[in-house]
């Protein structure tokens, strides 16, 4: 599982999710480039990186709400001299709401900042994965690929066009030794999951706690995970150990998910 001398891009890098893939893979000798749209949260994430070899961890200030602006960071990025092996596809998820109340501009929204900033951020770096010969593209997204959730309507919509998108990039991509796989995690200890219980709770009468217990009892193991456990999903398929993986989706949701 040790990724010395591998460059990994890690998106939405300043908590949850991608904070915890950062500082794992960090941790295993991985050099690191945090991309979020707040600088100073950047900072702060950039001195939580362990450094084993001297590796120059770094940040890109990009908001991906602005996909314009972040072909222009990444333009920039590459132009450097940049060619990271790895690259982490990880934004927070648009907001709740049944789908029929859902408003056109939100769709577009989403669809900018999950499909079409990934997309900018794969063209701008698989041609340096092309020369180093080897590359892994891992897309954190969510297990309504599998199966649509409950109240999260525009989510559902944009999440499955992503795992279309990366299984069409997979079939591309694998004769450069670039593979191409889907995190799709369950109910995960983030801010993300504590927005949804909060809207939650106010609509149902019920405590944050009450809503986190019933999220739990969703799942065989009876808990929420946390960002870390994610995280150990992301850091193996970015190593030489899941060589041959390529295409698929790996829930992270304690067997919530009803179907295989």
């Amino acid at each position: 599982m040790e990724l010395s001398g591998r460059h990994a891009v890690v998106c939405g890098s300043t908590q949850g999710i991608g904070l915890a893939s950062a500082k794992l893979l960090a941790s295993r000798g991985a050099r690191i480039t945090l991309i979020a749209r707040n600088e100073d949260k950047l900072q702060t994430a950039l001195s939580e990186l362990e450094n084993h070899s001297g590796e120059k961890h770094d940040y890109l200030v990009a908001d991906f709400s602005q996909p314009t602006h972040l072909k222009e960071v990444m333009s920039a990025f590459v132009a450097a001299g940049n060619k990271p092996h790895v690259l982490i596809n990880n934004s927070g998820g648009p907001k709740g709401g049944p789908i029929k109340d859902a408003e056109e501009d939100e769709f577009i929204a989403a669809f900018n900042q999950h499909l079409i900033c990934n997309h900018i951020l794969v063209k701008a770096l698989y041609p340096g994965m092309i020369e180093n010969g080897l590359g892994r593209i891992i897309n954190v997204i969510s297990t309504s690929v599998k199966q649509p959730l409950n109240g999260l309507g525009v989510s559902n919509t944009i999440r499955g066009a992503v795992a279309n998108w990366s299984k069409t990039l997979a079939n591309e991509l694998g004769q450069f030794n670039i593979t191409v796989n889907n995190v799709l995690p369950g109910a995960t200890n983030t801010g993300r999951l504590k927005s949804i219980a909060e809207v939650k709770a106010g609509k149902t009468n019920q405590s944050i706690d009450e809503v986190f217990e019933g999220m739990a009892e969703q799942s065989p193991m009876q808990r929420i995970a946390e960002p870390e456990e994610v995280a150990e999903a992301i850091a193996f398929l970015a190593s030489d150990r899941a060589s041959y993986i390529n295409g698929i989706n790996v829930p992270v949701d304690g067997g919530r998910t009803k179907s295989l």
